[in-house]
């Protein structure tokens, strides 16, 4: 028998009311069995107008109010927690903003059904509308995570000449993490590793959650024939320079081992200079201050250090496996410059190269 499935969608202020309805749409047409499927809709902050709307608007959903705003990872800790008590086996996180095709839950399904080792599993996302030519183009074919603690997408902008692919033909490519616009994760990942930390709030969760995931052996592949198109807009605002940096430096504390911190000391320093430039530069100082001084606060080391001890206590395997697939170069189309190319990316790939040499834990 199929699994159940919770499909699990993130309310915030008016997003619903500029995304909901094309989302809601491409949903009602998923060749999956009906009572085999659930739809969850957490509505952060949530007021009464807000609560009626969705109700109205989606009611075969079940909706969530948290009167509180949880933020991304938080939202979804709300929804994972209501799906799995209706008996759900699998969740999957999906991005409002998006529009998936008819066989694209089932193709997620067949994919993690595949290995038991499958954990996570993310649908091919593509960005919509098409481009002015017609081309179909990539928003993500999985994430890549910098060791320094970076992620970013991975082909994005490139062209899907593959698209559409027959849906009875894929493969099972590993992917360093997955993206949580379409994300699948299996119940029994969760109750092993455990939610998302609700300190991150936003950016980086999905990337945390996956290296949990990793540190436990599973394995996080992509779904190719499982195709969402996503409205997806690169915004760069002073709040999400804060918890990108902030979660980004989280991330590498509560994940290497000490050995590790250590003998990336002079990278994070080089790194951490040509940061201090660029936001000065970049009129962004003043957040990427703010994102530093959180760790001056003793409240949050008492929180960071006990996430550390919960997550280095569930691992089953070392750094030199953990960053296996982890890279010393950014290649994201939207932040891209000379430098970077011909300099900060060569200096790190290298650094790393001969880290991953030296690093036998």
């Amino acid at each position: 028998m199929v699994p159940k499935v919770g499909i699990i969608l993130i309310n915030y202020r008016d997003y619903a009311k500029r995304f909901l309805a094309d989302c809601r749409e491409s949903l009602r047409k998923t060749q999956y069995p009906a009572d085999r499927l659930a739809v969850y809709m957490v509505d952060n902050a949530s007021i009464e107008e807000s609560e009626r709307y969705l109700r109205s608007e989606y009611p075969e959903a079940v909706i969530l109010p948290s009167k509180e705003n949880m933020g991304w990872g938080g939202g979804n800790n709300i929804g994972m927690r209501r799906a799995f008590a209706d008996g759900c086996g699998a969740v999957v996180l999906l991005n409002m903003d998006t529009l998936v095709e008819e066989e694209w839950l089932q193709e997620l399904v067949k994919v993690a059904a595949s290995d038991p080792m499958v954990g996570i599993a993310q649908s091919t996302l593509l960005l919509h509308p098409r481009s002015a030519d017609g081309r179909v183009l990539i928003n993500s074919l999985g994430n890549e995570i910098h060791f320094l603690g970076f992620g970013f997408c991975r082909g994005y902008g490139g062209v899907d000449s593959i698209y559409p692919l027959p849906t009875t033909t894929y493969q099972l490519p590993e992917i360093t993490y997955a993206s949580g616009a379409a994300m699948y994760i299996k119940r029994e990942v969760i109750e092993k590793i455990g939610l998302f930390n609700p300190e991150f709030f936003m950016y980086h969760d999905d990337l945390e959650l996956c290296l949990k995931a990793r540190l436990c052996g599973y394995r996080i592949v992509l779904s190719p024939a499982s195709r969402v198109w996503h409205k997806y807009e690169f915004k760069r605002s002073i709040r999400q320079i804060y918890f990108m940096e902030r979660n980004r430096l989280l991330t590498v504390l509560e994940f290497y081992k000490v050995p590790t911190l250590l003998i990336l000391a002079p990278a994070f320093a080089a790194m951490e200079a040509g940061l201090f430039f660029a936001s000065l530069f970049g009129g962004y100082a003043g957040a990427q201050w703010e994102s530093r001084w959180y760790f001056f606060r003793p409240e949050a080391w008492r929180k960071l250090l006990a996430e550390r001890k919960r997550i280095q206590s569930t691992r089953t395997v070392g750094d030199r496996v953990l960053m296996e697939r982890f890279t010393g170069t950014i290649d994201f189309q939207e932040v891209r410059s000379p430098l970077l190319r011909y300099g900060v990316n060569p200096f790190f790939n290298a650094y790393l190269q001969i880290v991953k040499r030296l690093i036998f834990w």
